[in-house]
Protein backbone atom coordinates (compact mmCIF):
# COMPACT_ATOMS: atom_id res chain seq x y z
CA UNK A 1 0.00 0.00 0.00
CA UNK A 2 1.27 3.67 0.23
CA UNK A 3 3.83 4.55 2.81
CA UNK A 4 2.85 6.88 5.63
CA UNK A 5 4.71 9.82 3.90
CA UNK A 6 2.48 9.33 0.63
CA UNK A 7 -0.63 9.50 2.69
CA UNK A 8 0.54 12.18 5.57
CA UNK A 9 1.00 14.13 2.12
CA UNK A 10 -3.53 14.87 2.38
CA UNK A 11 -4.21 18.16 2.73
CA UNK A 12 -6.48 18.35 5.89
CA UNK A 13 -9.96 18.23 5.12
CA UNK A 14 -11.85 21.98 4.72
CA UNK A 15 -15.85 20.82 4.65
CA UNK A 16 -16.30 17.65 7.33
CA UNK A 17 -20.03 17.97 6.98
CA UNK A 18 -20.57 14.71 5.23
CA UNK A 19 -18.48 13.13 8.04
CA UNK A 20 -19.87 14.87 10.97
CA UNK A 21 -23.40 13.51 9.85
CA UNK A 22 -22.07 10.13 9.04
CA UNK A 23 -21.04 10.18 12.93
CA UNK A 24 -24.42 11.57 14.00
CA UNK A 25 -22.85 15.04 14.78
CA UNK A 26 -24.20 18.10 14.66
CA UNK A 27 -23.90 20.35 11.03
CA UNK A 28 -25.50 23.65 9.61
CA UNK A 29 -26.65 21.84 6.68
CA UNK A 30 -27.55 18.45 5.61
CA UNK A 31 -24.95 17.03 3.56
CA UNK A 32 -25.75 15.84 0.28
CA UNK A 33 -23.83 13.90 -2.40
CA UNK A 34 -25.08 11.57 -5.01
CA UNK A 35 -25.02 7.56 -5.66
CA UNK A 36 -23.59 7.58 -9.31
CA UNK A 37 -22.98 11.36 -9.26
CA UNK A 38 -19.71 10.71 -11.57
CA UNK A 39 -21.66 9.75 -15.13
CA UNK A 40 -23.23 9.68 -18.47
CA UNK A 41 -25.92 12.36 -17.54
CA UNK A 42 -22.83 14.77 -17.62
CA UNK A 43 -20.94 15.20 -21.06
CA UNK A 44 -17.96 15.77 -19.62
CA UNK A 45 -17.95 12.38 -18.30
CA UNK A 46 -19.11 11.01 -21.81
CA UNK A 47 -16.40 13.12 -23.52
CA UNK A 48 -13.91 11.61 -21.04
CA UNK A 49 -15.06 8.09 -21.52
CA UNK A 50 -15.22 8.42 -25.32
CA UNK A 51 -11.10 9.52 -25.13
CA UNK A 52 -10.50 6.24 -22.47
CA UNK A 53 -11.94 4.11 -25.55
CA UNK A 54 -14.14 1.88 -22.71
CA UNK A 55 -15.52 1.64 -19.62
CA UNK A 56 -13.12 -0.67 -18.31
CA UNK A 57 -10.62 1.99 -19.99
CA UNK A 58 -11.59 4.86 -17.75
CA UNK A 59 -11.77 2.61 -14.55
CA UNK A 60 -8.35 1.34 -14.93
CA UNK A 61 -6.61 4.30 -15.61
CA UNK A 62 -5.47 6.45 -12.94
CA UNK A 63 -5.87 10.05 -14.48
CA UNK A 64 -9.45 9.06 -16.27
CA UNK A 65 -10.50 8.00 -13.03
CA UNK A 66 -9.51 10.76 -11.03
CA UNK A 67 -10.87 13.46 -13.43
CA UNK A 68 -14.11 12.14 -13.75
CA UNK A 69 -14.52 11.45 -10.06
CA UNK A 70 -13.48 15.44 -9.75
CA UNK A 71 -16.19 16.31 -12.49
CA UNK A 72 -19.22 16.31 -10.84
CA UNK A 73 -17.46 18.29 -8.08
CA UNK A 74 -16.70 21.28 -10.04
CA UNK A 75 -20.22 21.83 -11.45
CA UNK A 76 -22.10 21.64 -8.34
CA UNK A 77 -21.04 22.18 -4.60
CA UNK A 78 -21.24 18.34 -3.18
CA UNK A 79 -20.29 17.61 0.01
CA UNK A 80 -18.73 14.29 -0.68
CA UNK A 81 -16.67 12.59 -3.51
CA UNK A 82 -16.95 9.42 -4.67
CA UNK A 83 -14.23 6.70 -6.18
CA UNK A 84 -15.07 6.30 -9.66
CA UNK A 85 -14.96 2.41 -10.08
CA UNK A 86 -17.31 -0.53 -10.82
CA UNK A 87 -18.82 -2.62 -8.00
CA UNK A 88 -17.75 -5.84 -10.22
CA UNK A 89 -13.58 -5.20 -9.72
CA UNK A 90 -13.95 -7.93 -6.90
CA UNK A 91 -15.26 -10.65 -8.96
CA UNK A 92 -13.19 -9.65 -11.84
CA UNK A 93 -9.60 -9.70 -9.69
CA UNK A 94 -11.28 -13.28 -8.87
CA UNK A 95 -10.59 -14.35 -12.51
CA UNK A 96 -14.41 -14.42 -14.01
CA UNK A 97 -13.25 -12.26 -17.01
CA UNK A 98 -15.25 -8.84 -16.53
CA UNK A 99 -16.11 -6.78 -20.21
CA UNK A 100 -18.35 -4.18 -20.60
CA UNK A 101 -20.45 -4.07 -24.05
CA UNK A 102 -21.57 -0.25 -25.10
CA UNK A 103 -25.09 0.46 -24.21
CA UNK A 104 -25.05 -2.88 -22.67
CA UNK A 105 -24.38 -3.99 -18.96
CA UNK A 106 -21.76 -6.16 -17.61
CA UNK A 107 -20.86 -9.26 -18.61
CA UNK A 108 -18.70 -12.43 -16.82
CA UNK A 109 -16.59 -14.55 -19.07
CA UNK A 110 -16.67 -17.68 -16.73
CA UNK A 111 -20.30 -17.32 -14.52
CA UNK A 112 -19.86 -19.25 -11.20
CA UNK A 113 -22.51 -22.10 -11.52
CA UNK A 114 -21.49 -25.15 -10.37
CA UNK A 115 -19.57 -27.08 -7.41
CA UNK A 116 -16.74 -27.29 -9.91
CA UNK A 117 -16.63 -23.28 -10.20
CA UNK A 118 -16.93 -22.78 -6.52
CA UNK A 119 -14.25 -24.64 -5.74
CA UNK A 120 -12.01 -22.71 -7.90
CA UNK A 121 -13.12 -19.13 -5.68
CA UNK A 122 -10.79 -17.32 -3.79
CA UNK A 123 -9.99 -13.83 -2.19
CA UNK A 124 -8.52 -12.56 -4.95
CA UNK A 125 -4.62 -11.09 -4.12
CA UNK A 126 -5.42 -7.12 -3.51
CA UNK A 127 -2.48 -6.49 -5.68
CA UNK A 128 -4.79 -6.90 -8.99
CA UNK A 129 -6.90 -4.07 -7.49
CA UNK A 130 -3.58 -1.89 -7.49
CA UNK A 131 -5.29 0.50 -10.06
CA UNK A 132 -8.28 1.20 -7.79
CA UNK A 133 -6.26 2.11 -4.91
CA UNK A 134 -3.77 3.92 -7.00
CA UNK A 135 -7.07 5.86 -7.96
CA UNK A 136 -8.14 6.55 -4.92
CA UNK A 137 -4.75 8.08 -3.36
CA UNK A 138 -4.63 10.07 -6.79
CA UNK A 139 -8.55 11.17 -6.04
CA UNK A 140 -7.42 12.46 -2.51
CA UNK A 141 -4.63 14.31 -3.64
CA UNK A 142 -6.62 16.07 -6.22
CA UNK A 143 -9.70 16.91 -3.89
CA UNK A 144 -6.90 18.70 -1.85
CA UNK A 145 -8.80 18.52 0.98
CA UNK A 146 -12.16 19.60 -0.13
CA UNK A 147 -14.38 17.31 0.76
CA UNK A 148 -13.84 13.68 1.70
CA UNK A 149 -13.79 10.78 -0.63
CA UNK A 150 -15.62 7.53 -0.45
CA UNK A 151 -14.93 4.42 -1.04
CA UNK A 152 -17.17 1.53 -1.71
CA UNK A 153 -17.35 -2.20 -2.92
CA UNK A 154 -20.74 -4.06 -3.73
CA UNK A 155 -22.12 -6.40 -0.96
CA UNK A 156 -21.33 -10.14 -0.73
CA UNK A 157 -25.04 -10.99 -2.00
CA UNK A 158 -24.33 -8.38 -4.92
CA UNK A 159 -21.65 -9.86 -6.59
CA UNK A 160 -22.85 -13.33 -5.96
CA UNK A 161 -25.64 -12.22 -8.32
CA UNK A 162 -23.29 -11.44 -11.33
CA UNK A 163 -21.14 -14.07 -10.54
CA UNK A 164 -24.23 -16.40 -10.97
CA UNK A 165 -26.12 -14.65 -13.42
CA UNK A 166 -22.85 -13.75 -15.66
CA UNK A 167 -24.50 -10.39 -16.09
CA UNK A 168 -27.43 -8.14 -14.91
CA UNK A 169 -30.78 -10.06 -14.75
CA UNK A 170 -34.65 -9.75 -14.69
CA UNK A 171 -35.65 -12.70 -12.28
CA UNK A 172 -32.61 -13.82 -10.54
CA UNK A 173 -33.38 -17.64 -11.82
CA UNK A 174 -30.06 -18.86 -11.93
CA UNK A 175 -29.07 -17.47 -8.64
CA UNK A 176 -31.69 -18.49 -6.80
CA UNK A 177 -31.79 -21.87 -8.16
CA UNK A 178 -28.12 -21.87 -6.64
CA UNK A 179 -29.54 -20.62 -3.71
CA UNK A 180 -32.41 -22.95 -2.97
CA UNK A 181 -30.59 -26.24 -4.55
CA UNK A 182 -27.15 -26.13 -3.57
CA UNK A 183 -27.06 -23.73 -0.10
CA UNK A 184 -23.76 -24.82 1.04
CA UNK A 185 -22.32 -23.90 -2.04
CA UNK A 186 -24.04 -20.58 -2.27
CA UNK A 187 -22.58 -19.78 1.24
CA UNK A 188 -19.26 -20.75 0.24
CA UNK A 189 -19.32 -18.28 -1.93
CA UNK A 190 -20.51 -15.64 0.07
CA UNK A 191 -17.93 -16.33 2.96
CA UNK A 192 -15.64 -15.77 0.10
CA UNK A 193 -16.78 -12.73 -1.24
CA UNK A 194 -17.28 -11.31 2.32
CA UNK A 195 -13.59 -11.95 2.88
CA UNK A 196 -12.58 -10.46 -0.15
CA UNK A 197 -14.80 -7.16 0.07
CA UNK A 198 -13.42 -7.04 3.67
CA UNK A 199 -10.27 -6.81 2.12
CA UNK A 200 -10.70 -4.17 -0.76
CA UNK A 201 -12.29 -1.90 1.76
CA UNK A 202 -8.98 -1.78 3.88
CA UNK A 203 -7.04 -1.64 1.15
CA UNK A 204 -9.12 1.32 -0.23
CA UNK A 205 -8.86 2.69 3.17
CA UNK A 206 -5.01 2.83 3.83
CA UNK A 207 -4.91 4.24 0.32
CA UNK A 208 -6.50 6.90 1.28
CA UNK A 209 -11.00 6.84 1.53
CA UNK A 210 -11.89 8.75 4.61
CA UNK A 211 -15.56 6.64 4.59
CA UNK A 212 -16.72 3.15 3.01
CA UNK A 213 -20.04 2.22 1.41
CA UNK A 214 -21.31 -1.15 0.80
CA UNK A 215 -23.65 -1.31 -2.08
CA UNK A 216 -26.94 -4.30 -1.39
CA UNK A 217 -27.82 -3.25 -4.55
CA UNK A 218 -30.37 -6.84 -5.34
CA UNK A 219 -30.52 -7.84 -1.74
CA UNK A 220 -34.36 -6.42 -2.02
CA UNK A 221 -34.70 -9.10 -4.40
CA UNK A 222 -34.51 -12.06 -1.51
CA UNK A 223 -37.41 -13.86 -0.04
CA UNK A 224 -37.98 -12.90 4.04
CA UNK A 225 -35.84 -14.93 6.09
CA UNK A 226 -33.87 -15.51 2.61
CA UNK A 227 -32.38 -11.83 3.21
CA UNK A 228 -31.53 -12.29 6.89
CA UNK A 229 -28.96 -15.54 5.98
CA UNK A 230 -27.59 -14.91 2.56
CA UNK A 231 -27.30 -11.32 2.30
CA UNK A 232 -27.38 -9.06 5.79
CA UNK A 233 -25.41 -12.27 7.74
CA UNK A 234 -22.39 -11.49 4.94
CA UNK A 235 -22.76 -7.65 5.21
CA UNK A 236 -22.51 -8.14 8.45
CA UNK A 237 -19.54 -10.35 8.03
CA UNK A 238 -17.96 -7.33 5.84
CA UNK A 239 -18.10 -5.06 8.42
CA UNK A 240 -16.90 -6.99 11.51
CA UNK A 241 -13.05 -6.84 9.79
CA UNK A 242 -13.62 -3.70 8.06
CA UNK A 243 -11.70 -0.68 9.96
CA UNK A 244 -13.28 1.37 12.40
CA UNK A 245 -10.47 4.12 12.17
CA UNK A 246 -7.07 4.43 10.08
CA UNK A 247 -4.45 6.81 11.47
CA UNK A 248 -6.49 7.71 14.36
CA UNK A 249 -8.98 9.12 12.90
CA UNK A 250 -12.40 7.53 12.07
CA UNK A 251 -13.55 6.46 9.23
CA UNK A 252 -17.20 5.94 8.66
CA UNK A 253 -19.74 3.16 6.76
CA UNK A 254 -22.71 2.56 4.93
CA UNK A 255 -24.78 0.28 3.90
CA UNK A 256 -27.45 0.15 1.26
CA UNK A 257 -29.88 -2.27 0.28
CA UNK A 258 -32.26 -1.47 -2.31
CA UNK A 259 -35.58 -2.56 -1.40
CA UNK A 260 -34.65 -3.20 2.15
CA UNK A 261 -37.16 -1.42 4.01
CA UNK A 262 -38.98 -4.40 4.77
CA UNK A 263 -36.04 -4.90 7.17
CA UNK A 264 -34.62 -1.80 8.11
CA UNK A 265 -35.24 -2.99 12.08
CA UNK A 266 -32.40 -5.87 11.65
CA UNK A 267 -30.30 -3.73 8.94
CA UNK A 268 -30.29 -1.43 12.10
CA UNK A 269 -28.54 -4.37 14.17
CA UNK A 270 -25.16 -3.75 12.12
CA UNK A 271 -22.05 -2.73 13.01
CA UNK A 272 -22.30 0.20 10.34
CA UNK A 273 -22.25 4.46 11.19
CA UNK A 274 -25.20 4.98 8.01
CA UNK A 275 -28.53 3.24 6.79
CA UNK A 276 -28.75 4.65 2.80
CA UNK A 277 -32.71 3.97 2.08
CA UNK A 278 -34.24 4.15 -1.68
CA UNK A 279 -37.32 6.09 -2.05
CA UNK A 280 -39.73 3.76 -0.63
CA UNK A 281 -38.73 4.33 2.75
CA UNK A 282 -40.53 6.99 4.75
CA UNK A 283 -37.35 8.54 6.60
CA UNK A 284 -39.96 9.97 9.37
CA UNK A 285 -40.57 5.95 9.92
CA UNK A 286 -37.18 5.34 9.42
CA UNK A 287 -35.98 7.78 11.65
CA UNK A 288 -38.04 5.76 14.63
CA UNK A 289 -37.02 2.88 14.07
CA UNK A 290 -33.08 3.12 13.64
CA UNK A 291 -32.23 6.59 14.28
CA UNK A 292 -31.03 6.52 17.25
CA UNK A 293 -27.91 4.64 16.46
CA UNK A 294 -27.52 5.38 12.86
CA UNK A 295 -27.37 8.46 10.77
CA UNK A 296 -29.67 7.94 7.63
CA UNK A 297 -28.74 8.97 3.89
CA UNK A 298 -31.30 9.23 1.00
CA UNK A 299 -33.56 9.22 -0.27
CA UNK A 300 -35.49 11.07 -3.14
CA UNK A 301 -36.81 9.40 -6.47
CA UNK A 302 -34.06 10.19 -8.82
CA UNK A 303 -36.94 10.48 -11.51
CA UNK A 304 -37.87 13.56 -9.42
CA UNK A 305 -34.58 15.11 -11.33
CA UNK A 306 -36.60 15.46 -14.69
CA UNK A 307 -39.65 17.26 -13.34
CA UNK A 308 -39.09 21.18 -13.53
CA UNK A 309 -36.81 23.23 -11.06
CA UNK A 310 -39.41 24.20 -8.41
CA UNK A 311 -40.85 21.21 -8.35
CA UNK A 312 -37.48 19.99 -7.47
CA UNK A 313 -37.24 22.03 -4.67
CA UNK A 314 -40.86 21.24 -3.49
CA UNK A 315 -39.83 17.12 -3.53
CA UNK A 316 -36.46 18.33 -1.74
CA UNK A 317 -38.31 20.35 1.16
CA UNK A 318 -40.71 17.05 1.34
CA UNK A 319 -38.42 14.74 1.95
CA UNK A 320 -35.95 16.84 4.24
CA UNK A 321 -39.00 17.78 6.25
CA UNK A 322 -39.75 13.98 6.66
CA UNK A 323 -36.97 13.35 8.29
CA UNK A 324 -37.46 16.23 10.76
CA UNK A 325 -34.88 18.47 12.21
CA UNK A 326 -31.73 17.03 12.79
CA UNK A 327 -29.50 16.89 15.64
CA UNK A 328 -28.36 20.28 17.25
CA UNK A 329 -25.79 21.03 19.63
CA UNK A 330 -23.01 18.91 21.16
CA UNK A 331 -22.83 15.05 21.68
CA UNK A 332 -24.77 13.06 18.58
CA UNK A 333 -28.02 12.66 17.89
CA UNK A 334 -30.08 11.74 14.45
CA UNK A 335 -28.75 13.43 11.46
CA UNK A 336 -29.94 12.95 8.14
CA UNK A 337 -27.62 12.31 4.61
CA UNK A 338 -29.87 14.15 1.52
CA UNK A 339 -29.09 11.50 -1.46
CA UNK A 340 -31.21 9.83 -4.27
CA UNK A 341 -33.11 7.07 -3.14
CA UNK A 342 -30.68 5.31 -6.25
CA UNK A 343 -28.11 6.12 -8.91
CA UNK A 344 -29.17 9.06 -11.00
CA UNK A 345 -30.57 8.50 -14.46
CA UNK A 346 -27.94 8.87 -17.52
CA UNK A 347 -30.91 10.76 -19.05
CA UNK A 348 -31.09 13.53 -16.30
CA UNK A 349 -30.94 17.24 -17.30
CA UNK A 350 -27.31 18.66 -15.62
CA UNK A 351 -28.99 22.04 -14.54
CA UNK A 352 -31.91 19.99 -12.47
CA UNK A 353 -28.99 18.84 -10.67
CA UNK A 354 -27.51 22.38 -9.40
CA UNK A 355 -30.98 23.04 -8.60
CA UNK A 356 -31.36 19.72 -6.22
CA UNK A 357 -27.83 20.83 -4.59
CA UNK A 358 -28.69 24.48 -4.04
CA UNK A 359 -32.46 23.10 -2.40
CA UNK A 360 -31.32 21.15 -0.47
CA UNK A 361 -28.44 23.45 1.28
CA UNK A 362 -30.98 26.43 1.56
CA UNK A 363 -33.87 24.15 3.05
CA UNK A 364 -31.73 22.48 5.38
CA UNK A 365 -29.94 25.44 7.06
CA UNK A 366 -33.66 27.07 7.16
CA UNK A 367 -34.87 23.66 9.05
CA UNK A 368 -31.73 24.74 11.43
CA UNK A 369 -32.36 28.46 12.31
Amino acid sequence: MNTPAQRSAFAPLQNDTFIRACLRQATDYTPVWLMRQAGRYLPEYRATRAQAGSFMGLATNTDYATEVTLQPLERYPLDAAILFSDILTVPDAMGLGLSFALGEGPKFAHPVRDEAAVAKLAVPDMDKLRYVFDAVTSIRKALNGRVPLIGFSGSPWTLACYMVEGAGSDDYRLVKTLLYSRPDLMHKMLRINADAVAQYLNAQIEAGAQAVMIFDSWGGVLADGAFQQFSLAYTARVLAQVKKEHEGVRIPSIVFTKGGGLWLEEMGQLDCDVLGLDWSVNLAKARALVGQHKALQGNIDPNVLFANPAQIEAEVARVLDSFGTPHTGAGSGPTHIFNLGHGISQHTPPDHVASLVQAVHAHSRKMRS
